[in-house]
């Protein structure tokens, strides 16, 4: 993850594809991810960054059909926001405070699901 400044813009990076989904690694990624495909999900590992206290990553996934998978270190919280048909697993952490990574996905069909290791 690319931390920047206050005072500067904060970067997005958008993957777009029509059928197919995305793997994305966190070393790579921006404080902002949007990843958009008509037929396909999104699968992201953030294990290998360092998410600092306080600091929120957000991943936005659109799609028709597709779900998100997403793997975060054991003390990373994850917020689920937007309208999909699939539901929501995680048992991680829901208290305040700590890194913090905001998923909002919106489709027709495809979940979340949030493993942690």
């Amino acid at each position: 993850m690319t931390r920047t400044g206050g005072t500067e813009e904060q970067k997005t990076d958008v993957k777009v594809s029509l059928i197919g989904g995305h793997r994305l690694k966190g070393e790579t990624l921006h404080e902002r991810t949007l990843t958009a495909s008509l037929i396909g999900g999104a699968d992201v590992d953030l294990t290998d960054i360092d998410i600092p206290d306080g600091a929120e990553l957000r991943i936005t996934k659109l799609s028709l059909i597709g779900g998100v998978s997403i793997r975060v270190r054991p003390e990373v919280r994850v917020e689920v926001h937007g309208i999909r048909l699939g539901g929501v697993k995680d048992d991680g952490p829901s208290g305040p405070g700590g890194p913090t990574v905001r998923v909002d996905a919106w489709g027709l069909l495809g979940g979340v699901s949030v493993t942690r290791g």
